[in-house]
């Protein structure tokens, strides 16, 4: 599945056709592009006795996540096609239980309250300094503010700031921003696990907007526009100095089912 250009291999786990010792090889060797299927990320949908189901994310490298946007919609559409669960439902994740909606080919899904909020954090990058804001919306986003990115280099200083000391030692995905008016954004981003810029990160766009709502220079609903053309809408509410009601609403489109082969996994 795809979800704003980033790609997913979606398995139906229930039955735990795949076992635990085995995922995060699975997941680094089918992700292989080239070589195996392809993709930024490998979901696996499990039993919950908490929620309609249970997700495991891995990233293309084959470490886990605790939560992913745009994979977070793919898996909300492709447990409502496949009878797992309605239009409205709820999934366990490791950052708590998520919300989704289906609507139509689209998804809002519900993303958690973010945390470790810090504004215009000075950073030092090959000699030079570089403001940035960082926040944890499931999982850690830095947000730097620039005027142009068409020739800004994203993955050269995503790949510095992703391994930079004061992220250690986690690190960060790193997101580079530029506002075009009080409702849309323009964003690209390093993703941390897939270790280069990727077409679309839904975290990325929250935490982006977030950001840029804090330092007064955007209103909700944001439309952010991601590396591969997609839009996607960023919902919140802001009270009393907290959000409330943050939703990631953005397509879910399914590209092919099949059978894996012993082939994929080989090499």
């Amino acid at each position: 599945m795809s979800g704003s250009g980033n790609d997913f291999i979606i398995v139906d786990n229930r039955k735990g056709i795949v076992d635990g010792d085995s995922l995060r090889h699975l997941a680094r060797k089918t992700c292989r592009r080239k070589v195996s299927v392809g993709a930024d990320g490998f979901i696996l949908l499990q039993e919950s006795e908490k929620a309609d189901f249970k997700w495991k994310f891995f990233n293309s490298d084959g470490s886990e996540a605790e939560m992913c946007g745009n994979g977070g919609r793919c898996a909300a559409r492709f447990a409502y096609l496949k009878g797992i669960a309605g239009k409205e439902m709820s999934f366990e994740t490791l950052a708590g239980i998520i919300k989704a909606e289906i609507l139509e080919d689209r998804v809002k899904l519900e993303m958690t309250i973010p945390g470790c909020v810090n504004l215009d954090k000075k950073i030092f990058v090959e000699g030079k300094e570089h403001r940035v804001g960082f926040i944890n919306t499931g999982v850690p986003h830095v947000v730097e503010f620039v005027g142009d990115l068409n020739e800004y280099p994203v993955v050269k200083l995503g790949r510095t700031i992703r391994y930079h000391k004061q992220y250690k030692p986690a690190g960060t995905n790193v997101n580079f921003v530029c506002v075009r008016d009080r409702s849309n954004i323009i964003i690209r981003t390093y993703e941390r696990g897939v270790e280069d810029e990727t077409l679309a990160c839904g975290t990325g766009a929250v935490a982006s907007s977030l950001i840029a709502y804090i330092k007064e220079m955007v209103s909700p609903p944001v439309a952010v526009k991601t590396k591969g053309g997609e839009i996607l809408t960023v919902h919140f509410k802001h009270k009393k100095g907290a959000f409330d009601e943050i939703y990631l609403e953005g397509d879910a489109r399914v590209i092919y089912e099949g059978q894996l082969w012993d082939d994929a996994i080989i090499g």
